[in-house]
């Protein structure tokens, strides 16, 4: 079945460049509007025209470049900062002394600060520092000298800008942080699945070969061997760690990326339960269920249907081909509950914990792994002598949301 890749992204980032761009629309036009209500106090109200006309023009003929890192280029920062300190130096020429003496606005007014918290979304503090830094010498030197209010100004631009770039720095690592975690759990999860996998398949088969070569001798027996150790090798391997498909994690303009390669389920709308777990009755294995369908989405019901054939794999190994089991199907309002009991010898205490760490994790992966996934429990109760009683429960609602997220 091919396979297909989900990518994920994410980005605190990218909403700071729709935000800028729409800050330097509407800080172009306030600079223009306030250019029009005191058009008639500019000594040189052309010059001013002609800067506006720029000003414009270049506010949306650019916004693509403010619309991600990426097309934000260091040399579209030194032109829009050129832009900006060169409306700054031309007001004393366009406007009245009075006005300038008196605290007006620069020709560009509050447009200069989208400038500059370009370079804070860009580059981080260090280019807000730089960027800010050059508007405040720009400012005092349209002054003429240091003036209470132009210096106000000028710290307010200086501190709130390296704020805002600093910001966008531990953005940036928070979200290679998160891809970072998002791959490893990816990974960590398609470990787990193929491990379950593995020893539903592989190692079972490898177990029979060398329990029937054992019992039939001569070279049969030295082929049983043979996969007894196979069986060991493949064990240490799963418990130590399965290569997971692979993925990537990036940080690029438009936020980090996580890409995940996944099997698409071909199956459409849910599935009765009791289908899958009828082949599993038989002579010594008896089957209770609802007289109603039990749905569940396709992979959900498929991974509830294997832990059950795990349990019974685990009946047959370890209680002997002689012990009866019975499977119980209860649908329950608000969950689903599959019971696995059996009549043979039970489990000694501890044995379940010292299987584990020999790297046989039929219990830990087969069943308990498959419904921590599924968003359900595995309770496994035994007594010696008494047999062993296996308790799946799956929420409905878990089982749905995680049906969904499994199609994505």
């Amino acid at each position: 079945m091919p396979r297909r890749e989900r990518v994920m992204r994410m980005s605190v980032e990218q909403p700071l460049w729709r935000a800028l761009a729409a800050y330097r629309v509407l800080t172009m036009l306030y600079a223009i509007g306030l250019f029009a209500s005191a058009y008639d106090g500019f000594t040189r109200p052309w010059l001013a025209l002609s800067y506006y006309g720029v000003l414009s023009v270049w506010t949306l003929a650019t916004l693509p470049r403010v619309s991600n890192a990426a097309s934000c280029t260091r040399r579209f920062l030194a032109a829009d900062l050129t832009i900006a300190l060169t409306g700054i130096l031309l007001t004393p020429v366009a406007d009245a002394h009075e006005r300038v003496a008196d605290g007006g606005p620069t020709l560009p007014s509050i447009w200069t600060a989208g400038s500059v918290l370009a370079f804070a979304v860009k580059g981080g503090w260090r280019w807000a520092a730089f960027a800010s830094t050059a508007v405040a010498a720009a400012n005092l030197v349209e002054r003429g000298s240091p003036a209470r209010d132009t210096v106000h100004n000028v710290i307010l631009v200086w501190v709130a800008s390296i704020a805002i770039g600093y910001v966008v720095e531990v953005a940036r690592a928070s979200e290679r942080t998160l891809a970072r975690a998002l791959e490893i759990e990816a990974a960590t999860r398609e470990r787990e699945r193929l491990a379950r996998d593995i020893h539903d398949s592989v190692l079972q088969v490898l177990a029979m070969v060398q329990r029937r070569g054992a019992v039939i001798g001569g070279e049969a027996a030295e082929l049983g061997r043979l996969a007894g150790e196979q069986e060991v090798a493949l064990r240490t391997l799963v418990a130590g760690g399965l290569v997971p498909v692979p993925r990537a994690s990036e940080d690029t303009a438009e936020g980090a990326v996580v890409r995940v390669v996944e099997e698409p389920d071909d199956a459409v709308g849910p599935v009765d339960l009791r289908a899958l777990l009828a082949p599993y009755a038989g002579a010594r294995v008896s089957l209770a269920e609802p007289g109603a369908p039990v749905p569940l989405p396709p992979a959900a019901a498929r991974e509830l249907a294997a832990a059950v054939g795990a349990a019974l794999d685990n009946v047959r190994r370890h209680a002997g081909e002689g012990a009866r089991a019975w499977i119980l199907v209860e649908d329950e309002p608000d969950e689903i509950v599959v019971t696995v009991r059996d009549d043979g010898p039970g489990i000694p205490e501890g044995r379940l914990a010292q299987a584990e760490g020999e790297g046989r994790l039929g219990v830990a992966l087969s069943i308990r792994g498959r419904l921590r996934d599924l968003g359900g429990s595995a309770e496994l109760s035994s007594v010696p002598g008494q047999g062993t009683e296996v308790e799946l429960k799956v929420p409905k609602d878990a089982a749905q949301a995680w049906g969904k997220a499994d199609k994505r």
